[in-house]
Protein backbone atom coordinates (compact mmCIF):
# COMPACT_ATOMS: atom_id res chain seq x y z
CA UNK A 1 0.00 0.00 0.00
CA UNK A 2 1.45 3.51 -0.57
CA UNK A 3 0.06 6.46 0.04
CA UNK A 4 1.09 10.04 -0.73
CA UNK A 5 2.98 11.67 2.52
CA UNK A 6 3.20 8.38 4.63
CA UNK A 7 6.77 7.29 5.16
CA UNK A 8 7.08 3.84 6.88
CA UNK A 9 10.68 2.52 8.70
CA UNK A 10 10.13 -0.66 6.62
CA UNK A 11 11.01 1.63 3.70
CA UNK A 12 13.68 3.68 4.64
CA UNK A 13 17.03 2.72 5.28
CA UNK A 14 18.35 0.39 8.22
CA UNK A 15 19.54 2.11 11.64
CA UNK A 16 22.98 1.01 12.35
CA UNK A 17 22.31 1.76 15.63
CA UNK A 18 18.45 1.71 16.34
CA UNK A 19 18.70 2.53 19.83
CA UNK A 20 19.24 5.90 19.43
CA UNK A 21 16.54 6.85 16.76
CA UNK A 22 16.34 7.75 13.51
CA UNK A 23 16.20 11.43 14.31
CA UNK A 24 19.59 10.94 15.89
CA UNK A 25 20.88 9.92 12.67
CA UNK A 26 19.11 12.52 10.80
CA UNK A 27 21.30 15.03 12.98
CA UNK A 28 24.72 12.68 12.34
CA UNK A 29 23.76 12.52 8.80
CA UNK A 30 23.50 16.64 8.68
CA UNK A 31 26.58 17.32 10.65
CA UNK A 32 28.55 15.20 7.82
CA UNK A 33 27.08 17.50 5.34
CA UNK A 34 28.26 20.73 7.11
CA UNK A 35 31.18 22.46 5.28
CA UNK A 36 33.02 24.36 8.42
CA UNK A 37 34.91 22.40 11.00
CA UNK A 38 33.76 24.09 13.63
CA UNK A 39 30.35 24.15 12.87
CA UNK A 40 31.04 20.34 12.73
CA UNK A 41 32.60 19.78 15.56
CA UNK A 42 29.89 21.73 17.24
CA UNK A 43 27.12 19.56 16.42
CA UNK A 44 29.27 16.50 16.74
CA UNK A 45 29.26 17.44 20.26
CA UNK A 46 25.38 18.72 20.62
CA UNK A 47 24.78 15.17 19.42
CA UNK A 48 26.93 13.87 21.92
CA UNK A 49 25.43 15.50 25.17
CA UNK A 50 21.69 14.11 23.52
CA UNK A 51 23.07 10.94 23.13
CA UNK A 52 24.40 11.19 27.00
CA UNK A 53 20.87 12.11 28.03
CA UNK A 54 19.15 9.96 26.22
CA UNK A 55 20.53 7.06 28.22
CA UNK A 56 21.42 8.69 31.47
CA UNK A 57 21.91 5.64 33.51
CA UNK A 58 25.16 4.42 31.36
CA UNK A 59 27.06 7.63 33.09
CA UNK A 60 27.96 5.46 35.63
CA UNK A 61 30.34 3.51 33.19
CA UNK A 62 33.98 4.47 32.89
CA UNK A 63 33.91 4.37 29.56
CA UNK A 64 30.76 5.66 28.76
CA UNK A 65 31.80 8.83 26.81
CA UNK A 66 34.22 6.65 24.82
CA UNK A 67 31.68 4.39 24.12
CA UNK A 68 29.16 7.77 22.88
CA UNK A 69 32.05 8.91 20.17
CA UNK A 70 32.19 5.32 19.12
CA UNK A 71 28.97 5.25 18.21
CA UNK A 72 28.84 8.84 16.73
CA UNK A 73 31.95 7.60 14.27
CA UNK A 74 30.03 4.49 14.00
CA UNK A 75 26.74 6.33 12.72
CA UNK A 76 28.40 8.32 10.64
CA UNK A 77 30.65 5.65 8.52
CA UNK A 78 33.77 7.54 10.01
CA UNK A 79 32.43 10.30 7.61
CA UNK A 80 33.02 13.03 10.21
CA UNK A 81 35.63 15.45 9.89
CA UNK A 82 36.11 16.65 13.10
CA UNK A 83 38.96 17.07 16.13
CA UNK A 84 37.49 13.48 18.30
CA UNK A 85 38.11 14.17 21.33
CA UNK A 86 39.46 10.19 22.06
CA UNK A 87 40.45 7.98 19.71
CA UNK A 88 37.58 5.97 17.52
CA UNK A 89 39.44 3.78 15.50
CA UNK A 90 38.42 1.15 17.44
CA UNK A 91 34.91 1.67 16.62
CA UNK A 92 34.07 -0.57 14.10
CA UNK A 93 35.11 -3.16 17.05
CA UNK A 94 31.30 -2.81 18.33
CA UNK A 95 29.37 -3.75 15.01
CA UNK A 96 31.49 -7.28 14.53
CA UNK A 97 29.91 -10.26 15.37
CA UNK A 98 31.19 -12.58 18.06
CA UNK A 99 32.34 -16.40 16.14
CA UNK A 100 29.64 -19.02 16.97
CA UNK A 101 30.71 -21.02 19.90
CA UNK A 102 31.37 -24.50 19.85
CA UNK A 103 28.48 -26.21 21.75
CA UNK A 104 30.18 -29.57 23.19
CA UNK A 105 28.23 -32.47 21.95
CA UNK A 106 28.69 -35.26 24.62
CA UNK A 107 27.26 -38.52 23.87
CA UNK A 108 25.59 -39.71 27.03
CA UNK A 109 22.69 -42.38 27.21
CA UNK A 110 19.36 -40.36 28.64
CA UNK A 111 19.39 -36.08 27.80
CA UNK A 112 17.45 -35.11 30.97
CA UNK A 113 19.84 -35.93 33.27
CA UNK A 114 22.50 -33.83 32.12
CA UNK A 115 26.32 -34.51 31.30
CA UNK A 116 27.12 -33.48 34.98
CA UNK A 117 25.17 -36.58 36.67
CA UNK A 118 27.18 -39.15 34.37
CA UNK A 119 30.59 -37.67 35.50
CA UNK A 120 28.92 -38.03 39.03
CA UNK A 121 28.37 -42.00 38.19
CA UNK A 122 32.06 -42.21 37.33
CA UNK A 123 33.04 -40.77 40.14
CA UNK A 124 31.16 -42.83 42.46
CA UNK A 125 31.72 -46.03 40.91
CA UNK A 126 35.54 -45.13 41.92
CA UNK A 127 35.00 -43.92 45.31
CA UNK A 128 35.41 -46.23 48.38
CA UNK A 129 32.37 -47.03 50.60
CA UNK A 130 31.52 -44.79 53.09
CA UNK A 131 30.00 -41.85 54.04
CA UNK A 132 31.53 -39.37 52.07
CA UNK A 133 29.92 -41.44 48.89
CA UNK A 134 26.69 -41.98 50.40
CA UNK A 135 26.14 -38.22 50.51
CA UNK A 136 26.99 -38.10 47.14
CA UNK A 137 24.82 -40.47 45.98
CA UNK A 138 21.93 -38.76 48.16
CA UNK A 139 22.91 -35.55 46.11
CA UNK A 140 23.00 -37.06 42.87
CA UNK A 141 19.60 -39.24 43.35
CA UNK A 142 17.89 -35.61 44.59
CA UNK A 143 19.25 -33.93 41.46
CA UNK A 144 18.55 -36.73 39.11
CA UNK A 145 15.20 -36.50 40.64
CA UNK A 146 14.50 -32.97 40.13
CA UNK A 147 15.89 -33.04 36.22
CA UNK A 148 13.34 -35.79 35.78
CA UNK A 149 10.31 -33.61 37.36
CA UNK A 150 11.48 -30.95 35.03
CA UNK A 151 12.26 -32.89 31.34
CA UNK A 152 8.57 -34.94 32.26
CA UNK A 153 6.58 -31.51 32.91
CA UNK A 154 5.66 -32.69 36.34
CA UNK A 155 6.01 -36.21 37.19
CA UNK A 156 9.23 -38.27 38.49
CA UNK A 157 8.85 -41.96 39.76
CA UNK A 158 11.22 -42.38 42.50
CA UNK A 159 11.46 -46.35 41.67
CA UNK A 160 12.74 -45.31 38.03
CA UNK A 161 15.78 -42.86 39.76
CA UNK A 162 16.97 -45.65 42.01
CA UNK A 163 17.12 -48.07 38.84
CA UNK A 164 18.80 -46.02 36.72
CA UNK A 165 21.19 -44.74 39.46
CA UNK A 166 22.11 -48.60 39.80
CA UNK A 167 22.24 -48.75 36.70
CA UNK A 168 24.25 -46.18 35.32
CA UNK A 169 26.84 -46.93 37.94
CA UNK A 170 26.96 -50.39 37.38
CA UNK A 171 25.41 -51.90 40.08
CA UNK A 172 27.79 -50.15 42.75
CA UNK A 173 25.01 -47.55 44.17
CA UNK A 174 22.27 -49.38 45.29
CA UNK A 175 19.36 -47.42 46.79
CA UNK A 176 16.90 -49.08 49.09
CA UNK A 177 13.54 -47.79 47.71
CA UNK A 178 12.24 -48.55 51.60
CA UNK A 179 14.85 -46.85 53.42
CA UNK A 180 16.04 -43.88 51.01
CA UNK A 181 14.22 -40.63 51.34
CA UNK A 182 13.89 -38.53 48.73
CA UNK A 183 14.01 -34.55 48.71
CA UNK A 184 10.67 -32.95 48.46
CA UNK A 185 10.06 -31.13 45.58
CA UNK A 186 8.74 -27.88 45.05
CA UNK A 187 5.93 -27.95 42.34
CA UNK A 188 5.79 -24.16 42.33
CA UNK A 189 8.83 -23.03 41.50
CA UNK A 190 9.22 -25.20 38.34
CA UNK A 191 5.63 -23.98 37.49
CA UNK A 192 6.30 -20.29 37.92
CA UNK A 193 10.10 -21.36 35.78
CA UNK A 194 7.94 -22.07 33.18
CA UNK A 195 5.19 -19.49 32.96
CA UNK A 196 8.07 -16.72 32.57
CA UNK A 197 9.78 -18.74 29.73
CA UNK A 198 6.07 -18.47 28.28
Amino acid sequence: MNIEGLDYNTQRERLLLPEYGREIQSMVDHAVTLESREERQRCAETIVTIMERMFPHSGEAGDHRQKLWDHLALMSNFQLDIDWPCDVSQAAKITTRPEPMEYPMKDIPVRHYGYMIFELFDKLKTMEPGPERDELARATANHMKRNLFQWSHGSSDDQKVIADMARFTDGVIQLDPKTFVFEKINEREFTEKRKKKK
